[in-house]
């Protein structure tokens, strides 16, 4: 693939932490000797989970938003690799494939202005691009019978995995989003705001749950779009976490309930965790332990078939802690996986 950067041995070498008397993740982990056709390479092994990157912030660029979200599968991929191999984090059962990558795109939206309206279209047109190198992918992984882990870029790559998710299962897929946002803006060209409109508009997204939407950041016309539409179903963090009108299990037990009759991915907006550095971080939100437990929650089911992690942007003095949550939401989704 012109845009995947295998991960490599060398690389691996490089961030891995020995220490006497411990095994790290890393040291278990399956790679890719063979590129040339992945699919083929993937029935072969035995393996369940496939994690790859996204080095992006295009999309979020596109969408007005703060870029940065191109940092995270590096921040990831360095506290993984050193988490404690046990019982409990199943590193035999992960290959980690590497990541897509888009120097070209990067390097050009650093000379666009978000206040010129032909930048903003210019922008968008070069997230298609990527759509297309997220949807070849995740179809060679998930025709190859494997779980997709997606880590880092913006929402903007949800519409890639659906799609490639839809396609290699030749059906629409459902899917669940934890999110302060509904990313189902109009399909004014394509942007991290409109990921799942696209999906659904084009017949690769069936029934869509978007949990802890924030009233405030939601248009009253976004609203009664909403309500039109039988396919999509809300709750928001407001209803859950400051009127407390219901509560954070009921709501998880309504979203399963609307999404788990077929297949569905797992979408984790980083956006929607308290305090976390994102695209558009925020003050008040679900805090991480909430995250983790709706990962676990929603993993433990049997059609649960990818996560996807998006759109925190660690900066150097926060790379740690966003590899640190984007780790701990890994691992519980592969925990809950095996325990099923």
């Amino acid at each position: 693939m012109e845009h995947l950067k295998p991960f490599t041995i060398s690389e691996l070498k490089t961030i891995l932490k020995k220490r006497p008397k411990e095994t790290k993740f890393g040291e278990h982990i399956l790679l890719l000797s063979n590129f040339t056709n992945i699919y083929e390479q993937l029935i072969k092994l035995d393996v369940t989970y496939v994690i790859f990157g996204i080095k992006e912030d295009v999309g979020v660029f596109a969408n007005y938003g703060k870029t940065g979200t191109c940092n995270a599968w590096d921040a990831a991929i360095k506290v993984l690799l050193n988490t404690q191999s046990n019982a409990h984090t199943h590193p035999k059962k992960v290959l980690v494939l590497g990541h897509l990558e888009f120097p070209e795109l990067q390097n050009e939206i650093k000379n666009l202005s978000q206040s010129k309206k032909k930048h903003i279209i210019a922008a968008r047109k070069k997230v298609e691009i990527i759509d297309q190198s997220v949807s070849f992918l995740v179809s060679q992984i998930v025709q190859a019978g494997k779980i997709p882990i997606v880590i880092g870029g913006g929402h903007n790559n949800a519409y890639g995995i659906i799609k490639g998710t839809s396609l290699a299962l030749k059906k629409p897929i459902n899917t669940i989003n934890f999110d302060a946002h509904h990313d189902f803006r109009a399909e004014e060209g394509r942007h991290s705001g409109n990921g799942f409109s696209y999906a659904f508009a084009e017949g690769f997204l069936k029934n869509y749950f978007i949990f802890g939407l924030h009233e405030n950041y939601t248009s009253d016309q976004i609203f009664k779009t909403l309500k039109k539409l039988k396919a999509i179903q809300y709750s928001t963090f407001e209803s859950i976490m400051v009127r407390q009108d219901t509560n954070f299990n009921s709501e998880m037990d309504m979203a399963l309930n609307h999404i788990s009759s077929k297949r569905f991915g797992i979408e984790i907006d980083c956006d929607a965790i308290q305090n976390i550095p994102s695209s558009a971080m925020t003050p008040s939100g679900f805090s991480v332990n909430q995250a983790r437990q709706f990962v676990n929650y929603f993993a433990h089911h049997e059609n649960a078939i990818y996560l996807h992690i998006c759109e925190a942007a660690p900066t150097p003095d926060t790379e740690t802690q966003v590899g640190k949550l984007i780790t701990n939401l890994i691992t519980d989704f592969i925990r809950a996986r095996e325990h099923i």
